[in-house]
């Protein structure tokens, strides 16, 4: 099948790609050319493992194509994907502004039927405001469908989750944009991928309500971690206690600074915003948000209660992504509290696998070191913030000769409190006793 994706941000890329790995001809259409060239030559804008060798290997196999010519891509493709973001915009809302725009410009080249189908995360409501776009912009009255298709990637394992997805959500009025959607997810059958058919209003809240209730998992969580810091109690015990049931389920149940990404907090602030334009307060959303926003403050005096002052304190800080395989920083936990530990005049070297590129950026005060062991040199304590693997097995031996006291905060309760103890160090974590 030939089919065009619009906008080669991160779900764009790797939806062209994986699609183009299932055999079907893709297009990808983005309006800066800098990146297009770059996808041209095999180059990858964004980190994900595994996707770079995909991206050359359907290029070669003259499956997979780049180009700012949206006209050409629209006219061959029978499926065009809108994979574009959708920023926070005012007050928390999502902004629009770019799906509205390919949804025009989709309108005025149509020249024969079309599936149009939104990969983009968007408030319920989106898919019939680009059927009426797109029926207002035609020159003439050509058949299309509108189909909400969610996406459902993690970032570090997105090409393992589009692959072998838990499930796949087509949202649509029409039999016959379903049969198209259905024969485009074909490979999925023979591993039995679940295939949720359902109207467009229904699919759009679907991604909404999968992310919210996530966040709502990792805030909950990390109340009670909170609370077993109080009281004495372990929560990785006490999460290992809730998993066991399976009406809970373990994932999500891992304490730590607080979510972040390009996702749950947009789409957290988005559907409580969608909520109160209806004259409805969402308010275990708002809850969750307010609770993730007070995480990164507590991480923040737990450093202050174990050092006394953070000012005139060199910290060490292992990981600025918001989380490990992915060069992301957006709304990163590990930001946000470097942020504040310069704001309250500690000096912070840092350094990340992938994302210090992108952090220099924003954290201009930073020194940014040039290994996992060069932090620790001279520092008052070191901060784990992001579990990225090669930071599980440090020589602690050498760690403890480099810091100036041997002070650990892990803020992502990789490390063993005993064994820790037992090495030296004066270990703080997240909501676990260990005396």
């Amino acid at each position: 099948m030939n089919i065009c994706v619009v906008g080669v941000g991160y779900v764009g890329l790797v939806t062209g790609t994986c699609f183009a790995e299932f055999g079907n001809t893709v297009v990808c259409v983005d309006n800066d050319e800098k990146k297009i060239d770059a996808l041209r030559q095999g180059i990858i804008p964004i980190y994900e493992p595994g996707l770079e060798e995909m991206v050359k290997r359907c290029q070669s196999a003259g499956r997979l194509h780049f180009t700012t010519d949206v006209a050409d891509a629209v006219e061959k493709s029978l499926v065009v994907f809108i994979a574009v973001g959708t920023p926070s915009g005012s007050g928390g809302s999502a902004n629009l502004e770019y799906v509205y725009q390919v949804a025009e410009t989709i309108g005025k080249l149509m020249k024969g039927y079309k599936v149009i189908a939104t990969k983009s995360t968007v408030p319920v409501g989106t898919g019939k405001e680009i059927k009426e776009i797109v029926k207002k912009n035609q020159e003439q009255d050509i058949a299309f469908d509108v189909v909400s298709n969610p996406e459902f990637l993690r970032e570090g394992s997105a090409i393992e989750d589009f692959m072998r997805p838990n499930r796949v959500v087509i949202g649509s009025e029409s039999e016959q944009a379903n049969a198209i959607m259905k024969d485009l997810y074909s490979p999925l059958y023979l591993i039995e991928t679940p295939v949720v058919i359902t109207n467009v209003e229904t699919a759009e809240m679907i991604k909404y309500a999968s992310n919210a209730f996530l966040a709502t998992k990792i805030s909950f969580i990390n109340e009670m971690a909170n609370i077993c810091d109080l009281v004495g109690a372990d929560v990785h015990q006490v999460a290992k206690g809730m998993g066991l049931d399976k009406r809970i389920g373990p994932k999500f149940l891992h304490p730590g600074p607080g979510y972040g990404g390009s996702c749950f907090p947009k789409d957290t602030r988005a559907i409580a915003k969608l909520a109160e334009s209806l004259g409805y307060r969402f308010r275990i959303v708002e809850t969750v948000i307010e609770v993730n926003e007070r995480q990164h403050e507590r991480m923040v005096q737990k450093m202050e209660s174990a050092l006394g002052t953070l000012k005139g304190k060199r910290l060490g800080v292992l990981g600025l992504t918001f989380k490990p395989n992915t060069d992301d920083i957006r709304e990163s936990p590990a930001i946000k509290i470097v942020k504040k530990f310069v704001d309250k005049g500690a000096s912070v070297v840092a350094f990340d696998p992938a994302g210090m590129e992108a952090a220099r950026e924003v954290l201009r005060e930073v020194v940014f070191a040039k290994d996992m062991y060069d932090v620790a040199k001279d520092a008052d304590a070191l901060v784990l913030i992001t579990e990225w693997n090669e930071f599980r097995f440090l020589d602690w031996e050498r760690v403890k000769a480099l810091l100036r006291s041997p002070r650990i905060m892990d803020l992502r309760n990789i490390y063993d409190p005993v064994r820790m103890k037992a090495r030296g160090f004066d270990y703080h974590c997240v909501g676990r006793s260990y005396e």
